[in-house]
Order: structure tokens, then sequence, then C-alpha cells
């Protein structure tokens, strides 16, 4: 107990404990140029390699890691109290799920699948490669749950089982769904995100498209966007935590804190890059390449379960900020935004597909 008129010494959280014991590599970064080539450790826990990746943006919100599961390999069974969402950046495989004294149900994935893992459920993920690794990328609820616990028998090994998450049928996982307002796709599993139809997004502008998913009864979420060559999206902001996964061709982002627009962060990305916007920073997505870009965002802020508050405020990201939403639109934007877009375009050799009106300034 502490002495009265003394203060608690501050010290590191549970969740930062945890990934240090772990042995594996972290990378504390705003953004990672490549996942597909990011290094990893012997992970001895999982039986696998592995990475952490704590980005600046998730704010201790959420986290990720890399997983790397050995050609001909599998990775140790576990179970957790945290909820994690995956998507596959290569290799092809199978994942074993099961609940104690119940049937096991496998379904296999191949780079682009995304599926959740239903919460406290065992797992297991097999390579069904015998002369490549398979790499994940997972996003997981941990710190919170962690930090809240602070018991890791608890967190790995509490016996309740969340039957209104998981039941033992072979088709939980055989990627059928149903369609819910506000282009929400809720489903389990989904093969191959990138060839998955989207639905038109025109708030978001630059002729985009776009698809939510509400994943194994979580409160973790996710949205896929997509939007056309030589184009860009209007600036928007919301809350921490997602995790921006570029799927298809390359370009940049501009992040800035509110005011600070003449000073705004720019990331480049390709496939396989990943940025997580931190807590209400503006930030705006560019494609300079020739092709469609697309990018899988895995995030907080789910309709059917809501979580945080401050997700809540910071909705309306397709609604202008003069009307008391999130987004800027095109004509209220500052006119260096268009300007350096179309220098990058000409240095790419695409051409410039954004309405010839364009923004014109505050």
């Amino acid at each position: 107990m502490v002495e009265p008129g003394k203060q608690f010494k501050e010290e590191t959280t549970t969740h930062e404990k945890w990934i240090q014991s772990q042995g594996i590599p972290i990378y504390r970064e705003f953004s990672i140029p490549s996942l597909k080539e990011l290094p990893v450790g012997p992970w001895e826990r999982l039986a696998a390699r592995g990475a952490y990746v704590i980005l600046e943006g998730a704010e201790d919100s959420n986290d990720a890691y890399v997983l790397e599961i050995p050609p001909g390999g599998s990775v140790a069974p576990e179970k957790h109290i945290y909820e994690e969402i995956i998507y596959v950046l290569s290799g092809r495989g199978a994942t074993t799920v099961w609940q104690d004294g119940g049937p096991k149900v496998t379904f296999e994935w191949h780079e682009g699948s995304f599926f959740a893992v239903p919460l406290n459920a065992w797992h297991r993920f097999f390579n069904g490669q015998n002369n490549e690794p398979a790499r994940f990328y997972v996003v997981s609820a941990a710190p919170l749950v962690m930090n809240l616990y602070h018991n890791q028998d608890f967190v790995f090994n509490v016996d309740y089982q969340f039957k209104d998450r998981f039941e033992p049928r072979e088709n939980y996982f055989n990627g059928q769904g149903e369609e819910r307002p506000g282009r929400v796709w809720e489903t389990n599993f989904i093969e191959d995100i990138r060839t998955l139809p989207l639905i038109e997004w025109a708030e978001r502008g630059a002729g985009g498209a776009n698809r939510r998913f509400q994943l194994a009864e979580g409160t973790m979420v996710a949205h896929l966007s997509q939007f056309p060559m030589g184009t860009y999206k209007k600036c928007h902001r919301h809350g921490s935590g997602a995790h921006v996964i570029i799927i298809r061709g390359h370009g940049y982002s501009l992040l800035w804190k509110e005011g600070q627009q003449d000073n705004a962060i720019r990331v480049d990305w390709k496939e396989g890059s990943v940025l997580v916007p931190p807590d209400m920073w503006w930030h705006q997505h560019f494609n300079t390449s020739g092709e469609p870009a697309m990018y899988l965002a895995v995030r907080w802020g789910s309709i059917k379960y809501p979580l945080f508050k401050a997700w809540l405020l910071s909705g309306k990201t397709d609604t202008s900020a003069k009307e008391g939403g999130n987004q800027i639109e095109y004509q209220d934007e500052a006119p260096y935004i268009r300007q350096l877009f179309e220098e990058e375009l000409r240095k790419n050799g695409v051409a410039c597909r954004m309405p010839p009106s364009g923004p014109s300034g505050p």
C-alpha cells in the first residue's frame, strides 16, 4: 500500500511488459513501408516467427503483429479473451477452431483472405506450403484487455465459452454473410478481399467505392476502400486505432493535427504498407499509380457493438466539417493539396482524373 502523501511510481503497462517478454522484434513507428518484407524473429510461445508492430496512431487502443508460419509448419494452439482480426499477406494454409469439449471446424485461406478469430475459442494455424512461409498481419484488442485485467492467466486461460460468437458448424467459415444498412457486410470469413464487389461511396469523392465489415460478432471491425487511378479521396478524421493496410496500388497519405495543415506528415505507401492515423488527425489518401488503389482498414467503430464514445462522436466522416461532420470538401482544402498531387502524377506519368474545377482553397 502506498503511504499517505506519496505518489504511485510510474510503471510500464501490463501490455507493454507482455510484448517485451515475447522475445520477438518490436517496431515502434508511425508507419511500416512493407509488412511482407518486415524482419521477424523466433517466437517460442507460438512455435513460429513474428514481430510486433506498435504504430503511433494506435495509441494503445489496439496493437498488431506479423505472424510467419514456417513452410509445412503450424502455430501452437492458443485461446485468449481479446479479439483478433487477420489479413493474409502471403501463402496459403488452413485454420482449425474449437472450444473445449466441442467439435473442430477447419477452413482454408490464401493470400488476400480476411477473417476474425472468435473470442476465447481455441485456434491453430497451418501452413499448406512446404516450400514457402505464410505470413499474417494480425490486429488485436490485447492492449485494452491486458491493461484492464492485468492478469495473464485470466486472459489466456479463462474457461468461459462465448457461444454467441462461435458455433462449431461446418459452414461457419464458408464466406457467406448478410447485407446490413450502411454498406456493412456481416460475415466470419472472406476468401479473397481483393475481388470482393464494392459499393459506390459518392460522399467520399473521386469515384471511390467501399464496403464495411462486421466480423464474428466482434467490437473490432473493418472497411475496404478503392479509388481510381489519378484521384484522391476527401480529407477526413476519426478516432484512433485504424490500421490502414495497402492492398493494391501506390501513392501517399498526408496527415496533420487540427490547425497544422501546413506541417502535414507525408507517408508514401505501396502494396503491403500500413499506417494508423492518430486520434482525430486529418488525413487524406492519394493514388499516384496506374491502377485503382485499394486499402483495408482494421479498426474500432462497430455499429452493432459500439465501444468508444469517441468513435461515435467522430462519426459523420463523409459529412462536411462546415455541417458538423469530419470531412473537408475538395473546395475547402488548401491549394497546395492539388498542386502537390499533380506534381506527383507527372513524376509517375499518370493523368489527373480529378474534376477540372478541383479545389480552390478556403
